[in-house]
């Protein structure tokens, strides 16, 4: 006996052709709208996330420029009180400035050199006085020039032949000189004299 179908079933198949694909569609926006979600879900905890560290490190930027500031203001104060130091101990030294000069004329000034008058300006010193002979005012600025530790850059000013009467009426021929001379400060003239001691103790 035979059997004959006749139901369309063509039609049938395309139906379930299209339900599958309407299923498989319909599947895939859910699984898509389910990613998205997801994805949409993690990228707005990562962007929380990254605006908490930015709000933290703005606050502690803030707090670390507060404390440069203090740092600052610290430093600006300990260099303003160097200063205020420093100009203490260079007023104190200064006022022994005046013995350490003398001090060292006298040690400079060779014999037959007699000093009539000393000015100081600052740290320039015009010297004037009566020197036997050419060659002691030479000396005497050699020995300013190469041995004293408070004094440099000596320079001769004037030299003049002057004839003197002495004391029992003689006639002496004597040289009026002025030179200047440029004074160390103290620190200076502490290290030079430092550097000259171990010389001496060698020659």
């Amino acid at each position: 006996m035979i059997l004959i179908n006749l139901l369309p079933h063509r039609e049938e198949r395309r139906k379930r052709r299209k339900a599958a694909f309407y299923t498989g569609i319909g599947i895939s926006v859910l699984a898509g709208a389910a990613i998205t979600g997801v994805w949409y879900t993690v990228l707005q905890q990562l962007i929380d996330g990254q605006q908490q560290r930015n709000t933290f490190l703005t606050a502690e930027i803030a707090k670390l420029d507060t404390q440069i500031k203090e740092v600052a203001n610290l430093k600006s104060e300990i260099e303003a009180l160097k200063a205020r130091q420093k100009a203490v101990e260079d007023l104190q030294t200064d006022r022994n400035i005046p013995v350490y000069l003398l001090n060292e004329l006298v040690r400079q000034t060779p014999e037959g050199v007699y000093l009539t008058s000393i000015k100081q300006s600052e740290q320039v010193v015009s010297v004037t006085g009566v020197a036997q002979t050419n060659e002691r005012v030479s000396e005497f600025l050699r020995n300013a020039l190469y041995n004293s530790p408070w004094l440099e850059r000596p320079e001769l000013v004037e030299i003049k032949a002057a004839n003197v009467t002495t004391a029992g009426r003689d006639q002496r021929r004597l040289f009026d000189f002025s030179m200047r001379l440029t004074l160390k400060r103290p620190g200076a003239a502490a290290a030079a004299a430092a550097a000259s001691a171990p010389a001496a103790r060698k020659s």
